[in-house]
């Protein structure tokens, strides 16, 4: 993982040349580089000191320890060889009439009276049932989440004998970065009470690292992951018991789910893949400009969104850990209203509007008929110590999002913006904080769990 020195434009913009960024290396009439400053002449102490303070962000990070995943002591084949890592035995029976549904690329450990899910990639799917219990601590060495596996044939039965009553609506929840198995079963259980969604919700859950210095980590899984993930969303959105699939990601999760639904997209034997209609990106760890550029080639095309399908975006200026990701990719993201061109932030001061920039509509030959992304802005209602899941802890946000999930486009409390397909919450209209339990449908565990609230 590569440290450094954000991308971006600086100094005086009469002195600089065009498409060029200061302190680059320039290349000479020769066409070799140097390094240079703003003043051409390679002793500029502010590009020195930038470029010294990158050099000591990459020591610190190294000096944190390595990134590497350790094996551990075990073959990965002696932690699945129990039967119930396969099929539903003894206890699983209750999980299986009752339990949140389950897919996972995780490698699962079988060998004890409960199974575990480990950060390990495991080399097949599988699929199974799940439940939190009430008031759950999160400790999940001591506690681990109530799970139980099944074949795929017979999760695939019992999946379409619970979505089918219920109009054929699917919710498919895809969690982000530093999760383990038991945060992304404890958010998905949050989902579920909070938007009282009818039918099967299903909780897609890949091997993140659970640690917040494995960010590479999490993101070299989350692209291994990518061809299981399309393979499942294929077979799901390909299945004609499935009227509606509602796909919420959070943060990382976001990079694993748009190129799924491209692909769904390009080969369904639908022309539409209109089954996936609803998509909710919460904190999008997304390339703001790859988004732009792309988004309405398929997902977003006219023929989808005149089709129902629309995407609704949850972002914050509070939110840290999309704060961080910028220093690390070089560019802004799709879940943090940064500018990046400061004659952009320039003009909207002076307008006397926030300094807040957003992912632009879509620009298409022929418009649809209606709008295809909503962006709501989170700032002024922004909860938790990293203001990184809005949609599940600020109360006026998990109102909106409860609201989006069960198809309403616009979400009770947002208010305009200078911009048609962007919304913000004034702070007159958040809950007092203690309302957020409630309002959240927030589980209060026995005992709070160690580390940062995300």
């Amino acid at each position: 993982m590569a440290c450094g020195v954000r991308i971006g434009w600086a100094g005086d913009p009469a002195t600089k040349r065009a498409g060029e960024p200061y302190g680059r290396p320039d290349v000479n009439d020769a066409g070799n580089s140097d390094w240079r400053g703003a003043n051409g002449q390679g002793n500029d102490p502010m590009m020195w000191q930038k470029l010294g303070v990158g050099l000591a962000a990459l020591a610190t990070l190294s000096a944190c320890g390595t990134l590497r995943v350790d094996y551990g002591k075990l073959p990965h084949a002696d932690y699945v060889a129990d039967n119930r890592c396969m099929t539903v035995t003894g206890e699983g029976a209750a999980l299986k009439a009752d339990g949140l549904f389950l897919v996972t690329s995780r490698l699962p450990d079988c060998r004890g009276p409960q199974i575990r899910m480990l950060h390990h990639r495991s080399p097949q799917v599988r699929y199974g049932r799940f439940a939190v219990p009430t008031g759950w601590s999160g400790n999940e060495k001591k506690s681990p989440v109530p799970l139980a596996f099944q074949d795929s044939t017979d999760w695939w039965s019992d999946l379409a004998i619970a979505a089918k009553p219920k109009r054929g609506r699917v919710l498919l929840f895809v969690h982000g970065y530093r999760e383990t198995f038991g945060t992304t079963a404890k958010d998905a259980a949050q989902i579920a009470r909070l938007t009282g969604f009818d039918g099967p919700l299903i909780a897609y859950s890949w091997p993140s690292q659970g640690a917040a210095l494995k960010y590479a980590v999490d993101e070299t899984n989350m692209y291994w992951d990518e061809r299981n993930f399309r393979g499942f969303l294929s077979t799901l959105a390909r299945q004609d018991w499935v009227s509606e699939i509602i796909i919420v990601s959070h943060s990382l999760g976001a990079r694993l789910v748009i190129p799924s639904i491209e692909f769904v997209d390009r080969t369904s034997t639908s022309t539409d893949a209109s089954n996936i209609s609803n998509i909710i990106l919460a904190s999008p760890d997304v390339d703001r400009e790859d988004f732009e550029r792309d988004i309405s080639e398929e997902v977003l095309a006219a023929r989808r969104v005149n089709r129902d399908r629309r995407i609704t975006i949850y972002l914050s200026a509070k939110d840290r850990a999309l704060g961080i990701s910028p220093e690390l990719h070089g560019y802004p993201r799709l879940g943090s209203p940064v500018c990046f061109n400061p004659f952009d932030a320039e003009d909207l001061r002076r307008q006397g509007l926030p300094e807040r920039c957003y992912a632009a509509k879509s620009k298409y030959d022929a418009e649809p008929s209606q709008t295809g992304l909503y962006i709501v802005d989170t700032t002024d209602v922004s909860r938790g110590a990293t203001g990184h899941s809005d949609f599940l802890r600020a109360g006026a946000a998990c109102r909106d999002f409860a609201a989006v999930v069960n198809g309403k486009r616009e979400g009770e409390g947002r208010k305009g913006t200078n911009l048609s397909h962007v919304f913000r919450f004034e702070p007159g209209v958040s809950p007092a904080k203690e309302q957020d339990v409630q309002l959240c449908r927030i589980d209060r565990p026995v005992k709070a769990k160690s580390g940062t609230s995300r």
